[in-house]
Parts: C-alpha cells; sequence; structure tokens
C-alpha cells in the first residue's frame, strides 16, 4: 500500500486523519456486508438532501444544486445495489451508524434556523469527504479491478459533492464564520475515527 499517496488524499479533502490501512483488507473480506453498508450509505445521502430542500425552500441555490443529487445519490444506491446482485450478494439490514450519530451529537444545540442550516451542510460536507477518501483507498487497493474502477467513479462523484457542501456554506454564512467552524469539525471527526472500532463491515 502506498501510505504517501494515501496521506495526498487525505490532505487534499482536509481530514486531519487518515483511514486505517487495514480496512481495506477488512472490508474486501466480506463484500456482502460493506457493499450493504454502503448502499444505505447511498439511501441516506439523498435523504439528507432531500430534507435539506424541504426545510431550506428559500434557499433557491441550495434547493437548485441539491435537486441533481438527490438523483444522483438515488442511483448510486441503484448501482450498489446491480454490482450486488452482479456477484449474488443480498443487500442485508440497515445498521446503527455510530460515525453519522457521533458527528451529530457535536452540532451545537438550540440557534436559529440558519445556525441549524450551517451545521448540516458541514455535517454533509464531512461525511462526503470521508466517503471520498475511504472510496479513493478502495478504487486503490482492492483486488478486485472491476470494483476498483467502481470506488474510482464513486471517488470522484462524492469529491464533488464535499466541495458544493463546503461552497453552499461559504456563500451564505462567509468564511470568517464558516472556516472555525469547519476546522472544529474536521478535529473532532479525528477524534471520533480514533474512537470507533475498525469494521470492515462499515463504510465508515
Amino acid at each position: 500500500m502506498d501510505v504517501d499517496k494515501d496521506l495526498q488524499g487525505v490532505r487534499m479533502l482536509g481530514l486531519k486523519l487518515p483511514t486505517d490501512p487495514r480496512w481495506v483488507n477488512l472490508a474486501e473480506m466480506d463484500l456482502e456486508e460493506i457493499l450493504t453498508d454502503h448502499a444505505y450509505c447511498e439511501q441516506k445521502a439523498a435523504t439528507s438532501c432531500i430534507s435539506l430542500i424541504q426545510a431550506y425552500p428559500e434557499y433557491e441555490e441550495l434547493v437548485r444544486e441539491l435537486a441533481p443529487i438527490v438523483t444522483e445519490e438515488w442511483g448510486h444506491f441503484r448501482s450498489v445495489l446491480r454490482e450486488m446482485d452482479k456477484r449474488g450478494l443480498k443487500l442485508g439490514r440497515q445498521r446503527k451508524d455510530e460515525y453519522v450519530n457521533k458527528l451529530l451529537a457535536f452540532q451545537k444545540k438550540g440557534g436559529s434556523r440558519e445556525d441549524k442550516l450551517l451545521e448540516k451542510l458541514l455535517i454533509c460536507a464531512l461525511i462526503e469527504a470521508r466517503s471520498c477518501e475511504r472510496f479513493r483507498l478502495m478504487s486503490l487497493h482492492i483486488n478486485d479491478a472491476e470494483l476498483r474502477e467502481f470506488y474510482h467513479r464513486f471517488m470522484i462523484s462524492e469529491a464533488g459533492h464535499y466541495r458544493l457542501f463546503i461552497e453552499l456554506a461559504r456563500k451564505y454564512f462567509g468564511e470568517e464564520r464558516v472556516n472555525p467552524r469547519w476546522d472544529a469539525y474536521l478535529q473532532r471527526e479525528a477524534e471520533i475515527m480514533e474512537e470507533l472500532e475498525l469494521r470492515g463491515d462499515r463504510m465508515h
């Protein structure tokens, strides 16, 4: 495994802690489990965008930018299902997402609707960034050539989503407000990564 290349990917996304290099090997040991978790991650990403549109319809650019992502993320869900079908794998039950729950617990409590929007945009950006980093690892290090290409496509998509959420946050709230809070989220996310058990059946 090329550690320097993996660290470069982390720096590009602003993440403070790279994924443990053992994760890819663990994930590859049970593709049904990791693909099940991946499928539900895509479903939840679509749902999150729908919820933001419903909660903040007056933010016209947000609505305009997130509407196609809903379609894209649902298409990703279907792509994962097709990949599972092709391999004779079955979609399992949705699992508790400890990573996302810990990020949600870091949200500032109370505040205005606008305050809550900022928190939601930054959490979405962070989830997309970590997903992108892990998809990149899969695209570089998994043994299956078809899955490497599969995850390369997902990596490119997630990188675009990460940038979009950050750009929306900065457009609506300005860099002076966004950047310190984003740094705080990045620090907390690194702590969460250290707290969580390394599991090959979880995308995060």
